[in-house]
């Protein structure tokens, strides 16, 4: 067998690429190859309207599997409204999207035993040849980067009546803090549909599930709702980065082969949010698709590198949210952050900060030990360690 490109793992990243390049070139030869029945994993993703362009949302809105004009965001000391639209895809509606577009150029159920800039060769023997292949499978292995974890357990839940919500809460940190920075996310999808997530940020991946699952009908009980039904589940970890070595990231994991997502390190480091950075990669691989294996594993390492020298600042932030501050009181954070101004926080979320926004973000009384905050920006080993990345998270 034979394509033009192959692009190597199913989920958000390669499915963007794909849905880019043949809604363009609809008889582009292209193929995805996934391990799974489905393309998108089980996955929710999310991003708000300003952190794209025109263009970007114009060609993204067919995957879009809800929006909303407004989000709200709850503290202890602070609620919230914030303007501006919110939009969430699915991996439902990812593999009907793609799927439909892709047709038979999608390889299901198919596991990768090698990948070459040009070749793959499938676990059954098979072997497909291309002009470029293009590698988004998630953590590439080795213990490069340092992080935190931001984690989460999602229950997708039918209420036995209206939950009253217009908009979605992205934060509700009124719950009890514990294992770290914990708020509940909520998405409602219909009257009586929502997803309610109950996440982390946390030092350690480990997540206990039926713990998680406990506090979300625990959660959903306080809110006076009744649910008829739990109707699907997600969960994962997000890797939040403050520091490590991008170039051995990059020496982990088949040589000289193009990457996308998380393997190529495509993703907000304080968020998580993944979208973005893969939409902006869609748009670059579509224009660049006559590539060669080697020209398109230099376009992608080189703008991984571009990528993580722009983002130093926020790994300066998650330094000091995990090094710094005491884990029950990393909502501090959070709060003082989100009383900031609308424009400030949208450009945050965008990776599009000014300077003056980023000596703003850092005046005023801190909201952790400026003794402890300075020993953790001046000693880098006081790191909370170097971790390897979980290859369940996605959802943001």
């Amino acid at each position: 067998m034979r394509a033009e490109l192959v692009l190597v793992g199913g989920g958000l990243a390669n499915g963007l690429i794909a849905h880019r390049i043949l809604t363009e070139n609809p008889a582009f030869p292209l193929l995805i190859i996934e391990r799974d029945a489905t393309l998108g994993g089980n996955h929710t993703w999310s991003f708000h309207d300003s952190d794209l362009t025109t263009d970007q949302l114009r060609w993204l809105q067919p995957l879009v599997a809800q929006s909303w004009p407004r989000h709200e965001l709850r503290f202890p000391s602070l609620r919230r409204v914030m303007e501006g639209g919110y939009n969430s895809i699915t991996s439902d509606r990812l593999h009907e999207v793609v799927g439909g577009v892709l047709g038979d150029r999608a390889l299901l159920d198919a596991e990768v035993d090698e990948v070459t800039p040009t070749r793959v060769r499938l676990v059954d023997g098979e072997t497909i040849e291309a002009r470029a292949v293009i590698d988004g499978r998630g953590d590439p292995g080795g213990n490069h980067l340092e992080i935190g974890y931001q984690k989460f357990v999602g229950l997708f839940v039918r209420l036995a009546a209206d939950h009253g919500l217009d908009d979605p809460i992205l934060m509700d940190a009124t719950v009890e803090q514990r294992d770290g920075y914990r708020f509940v996310y909520t998405l409602p999808f219909s009257d009586r549909d929502l997803l309610i997530e109950d996440t982390y940020y946390s030092n350690g991946p480990r997540i206990d599930r039926e713990e998680l699952r406990r506090g979300i009908l625990s959660y959903a009980a306080d809110q006076g709702w009744r649910i008829a039904e739990v109707t699907g589940e997600e969960s994962g970890v997000l890797p939040i980065v403050y520091g490590g070595d991008i170039d051995g990231y990059w020496e982990a994991g088949p040589p000289g082969v193009a990457r996308s997502g998380m393997r190529g390190a495509f993703f907000q480091p304080t968020t998580g949010y993944s979208l973005p950075d893969a939409v902006a990669l869609a748009d670059v691989i579509a224009a660049n698709r006559e590539l060669e294996g080697a020209a398109l594993f230099q376009l992608t390492r080189e703008r991984s590198m571009n990528h993580w020298r722009h983002t130093g600042y926020y790994r300066l932030l998650n330094r000091m949210l995990f090094c710094a501050a005491e884990p029950d009181q990393r909502y501090r954070i959070f709060e003082r952050f989100y009383g900031l101004s609308d424009p400030l926080i949208r450009r945050f979320y965008a990776g599009r900060l000014k300077w003056t926004d980023k000596v703003r973000v850092l005046t005023g009384k801190p909201p952790v030990p400026i003794a402890r905050a300075m020993r953790c920006l001046l000693d880098r080993r006081s790191a909370a360690g170097r971790s390897t990345m979980d290859r369940s998270g996605g959802k943001r």
